[in-house]
C-alpha cells in the first residue's frame, strides 16, 4: 500500500496548493477591488463633467444659432420692406414720367397741328396772292 499512500499524498498536497492559489486570487483580487474603486470614481466623475459641459456648449450653441435665425428673419424682414418701398418709388416715378410724357406728346401734337394750320392759311395766302397778280 506503499505506492497508494504515496499517490494520496501527492494529492493531498495538491489540494492544499489548489486552495491556497484560490485564497491568494481572491485576497488579489479583493485587494484589486479595493484599489480599482477610487479609479471607478474617478472615472465616472470625469465622465459626468464631460458631459455636463458637452451639454453646456450644445445649449450655447442651440442659443447662438437661435439668435442667428432670429436676426436673419429681422434682415430677411427689412430687405422685404426695403424692396417693397423701392418698387412703390419705382411705380410712383414711372406713372409721373408716363403722365409727362403724355403731356409733353399732346402739347407737342397740338403745336404741331396749329403749325400745320398756319401753315396751311399761310400756303392759301401765298395762293391767293400768286391768283390776284395773275389775274391783275
Amino acid at each position: 500500500m506503499g505506492l497508494m499512500d504515496t499517490i494520496k499524498g501527492w494529492f493531498g498536497k495538491a489540494k492544499d496548493v489548489a486552495d491556497q492559489a484560490v485564497d491568494k486570487a481572491q485576497d488579489v483580487a479583493g485587494d484589486l477591488g479595493e484599489k480599482a474603486a477610487p479609479v471607478v470614481d474617478k472615472v465616472k466623475h470625469a465622465a459626468g463633467d464631460a458631459v455636463d459641459k458637452v451639454k453646456d456648449v450644445a445649449e450655447d450653441v442651440k442659443h447662438k444659432v437661435e439668435d442667428m435665425v432670429d436676426g436673419g428673419k429681422d434682415a430677411a424682414e427689412s430687405a422685404a420692406d426695403t424692396a417693397e418701398d423701392v418698387a412703390g418709388a419705382a411705380a410712383e416715378s414711372a406713372a409721373d414720367t408716363a403722365g409727362d410724357v403724355a403731356g409733353a406728346a399732346g402739347d407737342a401734337a397740338g403745336d404741331a397741328a396749329s403749325a400745320a394750320e398756319d401753315a396751311a392759311d399761310a400756303a392759301q395766302d401765298a395762293a391767293d396772292e400768286v391768283k390776284d397778280q395773275l389775274d391783275g
